[in-house]
């Protein structure tokens, strides 16, 4: 019997979004129903592209799909997703949660209240590369990360922790079993008026430490973590996806210190957004919970909003 497909459609088709709605435009057991834009001749030719239909508002496309990604300025996120959890609509709504913690915590609870699937755009949780390397894990004590990029005149609504660092905090979240101890930073305002370049140290209960930085003003693109734990090392490199490993062998029978065992894994590249869509569609098929559901987003959102708050304090000093 063949699997009836879901109805979707996009809000939002700058960069990001035009992406979600070509994803979902070549999905099997998806139809595409339509996409929004404020930009009406850019809705116009991404829905043209995609064989689907433009609409012209938010409740007119709220009637006509069963799920939806939300691709709008941060700023917009409550007034956006709102219609759609009231209905019942699933939402998978890009990061980060919302602009304010306020905003962000009404989005969930209302999300709660409806018993609606809300699904925070974390793209690298869909990593291969970060999902292998979470099983590879035993008990991290110290990792590094830096995210760095050529700038780029986009999301410049938002300071660089909210639009890459974010990434990254929330993936030591994931790794690391611990509450959140203290939190110092640095950072400064390069090109925008806000944070373009920032680093975060993040003390955990259990001792481990991270070491974060994020740069959208750097010369050349950089997506590296690595981690220091108890029996291992391990880096990744977030664009091929290769994770390189040194552990200790087996002590010689003569007494002595173990040698050190190198190797890299290889894991399947997979466009790690391609990831997340299909896994949205399967939480709303199976009405299972997501990989990142609306409290770890607003958990991620209120380090960020800690880290960003400890780089104001740091610049108002000098």
């Amino acid at each position: 019997m063949t699997e009836e497909k879901l109805n979707v459609g996009v809000v939002g088709v700058g960069y990001l979004g035009s992406i979600h709605a070509r994803i979902y435009e070549r999905m099997q057991n998806v139809r595409l129903v339509g996409v929004m834009d404020t930009d009406v001749e850019k809705g116009k030719r991404v829905a043209n592209e995609c064989g689907c239909s433009f609409m012209q508002s938010v409740e007119e496309i709220r009637d006509s799909v069963e799920a939806v990604s939300v691709v709008v300025p941060t700023s917009k996120h409550r007034q956006i997703t709102e219609p759609f959890l009231e209905q019942g609509v699933p939402v998978l709504l890009e990061k980060p949660v919302a602009h304010t913690l306020a905003d962000a915590q009404a989005i969930v609870d209302l999300a709660n209240r409806e018993g609606t699937l809300l699904h925070i755009g974390r793209l690298e949780r869909f990593n291969a590369g970060v999902i292998r390397l979470a099983a590879e894990l035993d008990r991290p004590r110290f990792i590094e990360v830096h995210r760095l990029g050529e700038f780029v005149a986009r999301a410049t609504d938002v300071d660089v922790v909210t639009d890459l660092m974010i990434h990254d905090i929330d993936i030591v979240l994931s790794l690391i079993p611990s509450e959140l101890r203290y939190i110092s930073a640095v950072g400064a305002k390069v090109i925008t008026d806000h944070v373009d370049i920032a680093n975060a140290r993040l003390e955990f209960e259990n001792g481990a430490i991270v070491n974060v930085t994020a740069s959208r003003v750097s010369a050349r693109k950089v997506r590296r973590i690595r981690i220091f734990a108890e029996s291992c090392y391990l880096a990744l490199n977030f664009e091929d996806q290769q994770i390189d490993v040194a552990r200790p062998g087996v002590v010689p029978e003569g007494g002595g210190f173990a040698p050190i065992l190198n190797e890299s894994i290889q894991v399947t590249h997979r466009p790690p957004l391609d990831a997340e869509l299909e896994d949205f569609v399967d939480c709303v098929r199976t009405r299972r919970d997501p990989v990142v559901g609306g409290e770890a987003g607003v958990r991620a959102l209120r380090i960020a909003h800690e880290v960003r708050r400890r780089i104001d304090d740091s610049l108002h000093s000098l």
